[in-house]
C-alpha cells in the first residue's frame, strides 16, 4: 500500500529514531500535560474522588507515556495529540481506579462513569452528570475538564469524521468490558460471557479472554486519532487500521499485561485473562499466534515499519517490567517471545536503562 509523500516523511524509520523522538519530544510533552492534570487533581474537594485521581496519575503514568509514543509519528501535531491522548488516557485510568479500587460495585454507576468516555470522543457530545448514581460526587470539574480537553482537540482532527464510527465501536467496547470486569466477582464471569456470545461469531480465531483483552485496549483509538491527522485519509485505511489493531494489536496489549501482573492479581482475587490458559505452555502458544497475526495485519497499514516497532516495544516494555524476574515462568515465556527478534532485544534494553534511570 503507498503512502503520500509528505506523511511518509513524518513517521519513524527505524527504532533509534522513534526512541530518539519519544524521549525527546514526546515524554517531556506527556510530563507537563500529567503535571497541569495533578493540579487540577489536588483541588478535588471530594477526599475518595481525589485520592483516586491522583492514585490514577501515580501509579499508571506509563499507560499516557505509552500510548502517547502514536504522536511522535506526527510531531508537528504533537501539541494536538499529546494532550487529547493524555486526557483520553487519564479519563480510562481514573474510571478504573473508581470502579476496581473505591467505593461501588454498581453497574449502573460504572455505565454512567463511562459516559464520560464516549462523550470524550464525540466532539457535539453534552456533558453529563457522570456521578448520578454514586455516593461521592463533587470533583470540582474535574472529569467533564478531560472530557472538555478530548473534545477540543478532536476537533482540530480535520479528518475525524471518517474515523468517529470505528473510534465509538472501540470505546464502546471498552465501556462495557469495565462494566462487565468491575461487578461482585460471583457475577463478573458470567456477564463477561453472555456478553462474549454476543460477538464470537465476528471473532472465531480468538477465545473469549483473548477477545475481552482486546477490547480493554486503548491503543486502536490512539492509532485512530493519529490517522485522522491526516487530510488525506480514506475509508479504506481506516477499515485497514481497524482490522489491524482490533483485536490483534490491542488483544497482544492487554495480555502482556495481564501475563506480569498474574501473581499479584492471584493474591488480589482481581480478574486476569491469562489465567484462563489451561497451563503457561498454552500460553506462550496463544500470545505468540495473537503476536504473529498482528505483525502480519500491520504489514499491509501504511508505514509498516512504525506499526511494527509499536509491537515489538510492546513485548519489551511489558516484559522488561522487574515483576517478570519474580516469575520464573514468565521469564520463561519472555525468553520465547523475544528470541529471533532483535527489534525487540533493542527496545527492551532500552526500556530496562529507562526504568532504572526513573526508579
Amino acid at each position: 500500500m503507498s503512502i503520500h509523500r509528505d506523511a511518509a516523511r513524518l513517521f519513524p524509520r527505524n527504532p533509534l529514531r522513534l526512541m530518539h523522538r519519544v524521549y525527546r519530544y514526546v515524554l517531556p510533552g506527556v510530563k507537563n500535560e500529567l503535571k497541569q492534570w495533578r493540579e487540577v487533581a489536588d483541588q478535588i474537594p471530594d477526599d475518595e474522588l481525589r485520592q483516586q485521581a491522583i492514585d490514577s496519575m501515580t501509579t499508571k503514568q506509563f499507560h499516557c507515556q505509552g500510548g502517547a509514543v502514536y504522536a511522535a509519528a506526527n510531531l508537528p501535531s504533537r501539541h494536538i495529540l499529546i494532550p487529547l491522548i493524555v486526557a483520553f488516557q487519564t479519563i480510562s485510568d481514573y474510571l478504573d481506579n473508581l470502579c476496581d479500587r473505591s467505593t461501588s460495585l454498581d453497574p449502573q454507576d460504572f455505565r454512567r462513569l463511562h459516559q464520560s468516555m464516549l462523550d470524550a470522543v464525540d466532539p457535539e457530545a453534552p456533558l453529563h452528570d457522570y456521578y448520578e448514581f454514586r455516593q461521592e460526587k463533587e470533583d470540582g470539574g474535574y472529569l467533564q475538564s478531560l472530557v472538555q480537553t478530548c473534545q477540543a482537540n478532536i476537533r482540530k482532527l480535520p479528518s475525524y469524521k471518517l474515523v468517529e464510527k470505528e473510534i465509538r465501536e472501540l470505546v464502546s467496547l471498552y465501556c462495557d468490558l469495565q462494566v462487565y470486569k468491575h461487578i461482585r466477582h460471583d457475577l463478573r464471569e458470567a456477564e463477561l460471557l453472555r456478553w462474549w456470545d454476543q460477538h464470537a461469531g465476528n471473532y472465531s480465531q480468538l477465545r473469549w479472554n483473548e477477545f475481552a483483552a482486546a477490547t480493554g485496549s486503548t491503543l486502536g483509538v490512539f492509532m485512530l486519532f493519529l490517522a485522522a491527522k491526516d487530510t488525506q485519509l480514506t475509508k479504506e485505511r481506516v477499515a485497514d487500521i481497524r482490522k489491524a489493531y482490533f483485536p490483534y494489536v490491542c488483544s497482544l496489549h492487554i495480555l502482556l499485561d495481564y501475563l506480569i501482573d498474574q501473581e499479584e492479581d492471584r493474591v488480589g482475587g482481581d480478574l486476569n485473562f491469562c489465567s484462563y490458559y489451561e497451563t503457561m505452555d498454552q500460553s506462550v502458544d496463544r500470545i505468540a499466534e495473537i503476536v504473529l497475526r498482528a505483525r502480519d495485519r500491520v504489514a499491509v497499514l501504511e508505514a509498516p515499519a512504525f506499526h511494527r516497532m509499536i509491537i515489538e516495544g510492546l513485548i519489551a516494555l511489558y516484559l522488561s517490567d522487574p515483576k517478570v524476574s519474580k516469575q520464573n515462568e514468565v521469564k520463561r515465556i519472555s525468553r520465547q517471545l523475544m528470541k529471533n527478534s532483535p527489534m525487540t532485544r533493542l527496545f527492551f534494553w532500552a526500556n530496562s536503562i529507562w526504568i532504572r534511570a526513573n526508579s
